[in-house]
């Protein structure tokens, strides 16, 4: 079988990526800063490689006697202060690895974007590929980056096989940091969770795996396809997990002038060079409902989902079997 580069290999959903790439016989080259938070077992077919995806050199080596690309790898803490730091790694990074893959003879690129690059809907009307960016995540350094490399990796899909694929919020195992997986760490075992007015798209990462595997073998070139799937209140959110622990946990809706206020406060300190965070931005996107469909990912790629309530089962069952929760 070939041999496929995965980026960003310590994160959840590259971890999950590298797992169904393993599963369907693939050699997989794995690229991540530090091995020995790789969540994974050892695996015969499986090479670790350390390295930053900013470091062209070494990049350029990985890719030797590799067929195609999947690019994970992305900055997407919240506290960074300036645009250039998502631009750097998110944007130049990401056309520069497009290069090196022209480069090597790389036969197909997957990119992973942001469902976010598209603009988000209501569950009625949910967005999808063809929905224009909106506010707030159009003064989302993240957003804005995620759509910028997305655009740029793109304009190479004349040179070579170039896919890309948009998760929503994913939830699943191997979530070591905790990054998605910290909304389950706001509600767990809590007597009272005081949760967002808004909503958002959740899916289990192990479909998002799938999704992204599929676009890689059966993916159209220069196609986009929104990994998504449960458009959910963070209520309802809630809600299922206290289900599932069989907890009765009193729901205490946050008002959204608190929101906003603490997202100006959250820009004032930014202002001062203070790295908090939460910002006005962040803090608006948590009172809409961003919600997206899946319908393109489910014709083109054959894509069923399973319940999100099985992705946050597993999810608090890894958290607890490595003592994360209690």
């Amino acid at each position: 079988m070939p041999t496929i580069l995965v980026t960003g290999a310590n994160g959840l959903l590259a971890t999950h990526i590298i797992i169904e790439l393993l599963e369907n016989g693939y050699q997989v080259k794995g690229l991540l800063r530090n091995r020995r938070k790789f969540q994974y077992p050892a695996h015969p077919n499986l090479e670790l490689i350390e390295s930053d995806i900013t470091d062209s050199p070494s990049v350029r080596n990985a890719l030797a006697g590799c067929e195609s690309v999947i690019h994970v790898a992305a900055l997407t803490a919240q506290n960074f202060l300036r645009y250039d730091a998502y631009e750097k790694v998110n944007v130049q990074a990401s056309e520069e690895l497009v290069k090196l893959a022209i480069e090597a003879k790389i036969k197909r690129f997957v990119y992973v974007s942001s469902a976010n690059a598209f603009g988000y809907g209501s569950k009625e009307n949910p967005g999808n590929e063809t929905t224009p960016m909106k506010a707030p995540f159009t003064s989302s350094f993240y957003a804005k980056s995620k759509q910028e490399a997305q655009m740029r990796v793109l304009t190479y899909r004349d040179q070579m096989e170039v896919v890309v694929v948009n998760p929503t919020f994913m939830l699943g195992a191997y979530d070591g940091k905790p990054s998605s997986g910290q909304i389950i760490f706001m509600g767990y075992h809590k007597p009272v969770i005081f949760y967002p007015p808004g909503g958002k798209n959740f899916v289990h990462v192990a479909d998002v795996s799938e999704g992204t595997v599929r676009a890689l073998e059966n993916g159209i070139a220069g196609e986009a396809y929104l990994l998504a799937n449960e458009n959910l209140s963070y209520r309802e959110f809630f809600r299922q997990l206290a289900e599932l622990t069989e907890r009765n946990p009193v729901l205490i809706p946050i008002p959204k002038f608190m929101l906003i206020a603490a997202g100006y406060l959250g820009d004032l300190l930014r202002f001062v060079n203070y790295p908090v965070s939460f910002s006005s931005v962040n803090m608006r996107s948590l009172c809409l409902h961003n919600y997206y469909n899946n319908e393109k990912a489910s014709k083109q790629l054959g894509m069923t989902f399973r319940p999100v309530k099985q992705a946050i089962k597993e999810a608090v069952q890894w958290f607890r079997s490595k003592d994360m929760l209690s």
